[in-house]
């Protein structure tokens, strides 16, 4: 807890019913970074007037916003790791959030799926081992996109619960598969979120072929089901949109954490959220530069 006599007066500045002072406190409070957490938590803890609890709630909301903001910055020139950039995300929601317990669950999947791999096995049944392993013997489910539970986008809600939409458990799928050195990535598909197994020793022969040749099969993250390419050439006549080649380029782990982010945010779009889906679109603005 930060002790000095400006932030013993800022903090006394906090129930001022003057918008710009308050906003001027704010600020300033804000300016000194996580460290000051301590101080507004005892002060809630010792006010019972609604309205600066309210206010308190905000600025400490700020703090660990600007904090995540800067982790993003870090991670987008840094590694673009996608487990790490989908914990980022749900520290947004959950900002004491211990990555520990989801890494060693995601580690627990990891081995049991490796015990039953081989070098011997075709695409197919690779993809297979990882589904069985994945949704009949640690039971995840898949549910619909639903934009009243923001909980079903978080990676450490989505391996705790065991239950996902298609984006988190796309993730965990797409994470899994990287350490696993499967080569299964997220494709460009409109209106989803679908997952192909690419072949890699034809992209490398063939590196200027169409995107689609470059795919074995595709993969749903809800239940693990396998789609053949005719399947998506269906799926493509039914919405009444020609596929495109950039329909089947692989999605680098910054797009998909943009996607992530820009999906969470339609979560909060009303009068009193709507704070923070300008927030999360921010963050994928952040991405983009």
């Amino acid at each position: 807890m930060q002790e000095n006599k400006e932030i013993t007066a800022l903090l006394h500045l906090i129930d001022d019913p003057d918008e710009d002072v308050y906003n001027t406190v704010s600020d300033r409070i804000i300016s000194f970074c996580k460290g000051i957490i301590p101080n507004l938590e005892n002060l809630w803890e010792h006010t019972s007037d609604e309205t600066i609890q309210e206010r308190i709630e905000l600025m400490i909301h700020k703090l660990h916003f600007k904090d995540l903001t800067a982790d993003f910055d870090n991670w987008k020139k840094g590694s673009n790791e996608l487990l790490q950039g989908a914990l980022l995300t749900a520290r947004y929601h959950y900002p004491d959030i211990q990555s520990i317990q989801t890494l060693q669950e995601i580690e627990k999947i990891r081995r049991n799926i490796w015990l039953e791999l081989n070098n011997y096995l075709t695409p197919l049944e690779q993809t297979n081992v990882v589904s069985s392993i994945l949704y009949n013997y640690y039971k995840q489910i898949g549910v619909e996109i639903a934009y009243n539970q923001p909980e079903d986008f978080f990676i450490n809600k989505t391996v705790e619960t065991k239950k996902g939409n298609a984006l988190s458990n796309g993730i965990l799928y797409l994470v899994l598969c990287h350490l696993l050195d499967i080569p299964v990535k997220a494709v460009n598909i409109p209106r989803q979120f679908i997952l192909a197994y690419i072949d890699t020793s034809y992209e490398l022969l063939n590196p200027d072929a169409p995107h689609s040749e470059k795919i074995k099969f595709y993969i749903d993250p809800l239940n693990g089901q396998i789609y053949s390419h005719k399947d998506v050439e269906n799926y493509f006549k039914r919405i009444s949109v020609p596929p495109t080649n950039s329909y089947f380029k692989e999605m680098s782990n910054k797009q998909v954490i943009q996607f992530l982010l820009e999906e969470l945010s339609k979560c909060f779009d009303d009068d009193l959220n709507r704070y923070k889906m300008n927030e999360l679109l921010m963050l994928v603005k952040l991405l983009d530069e």
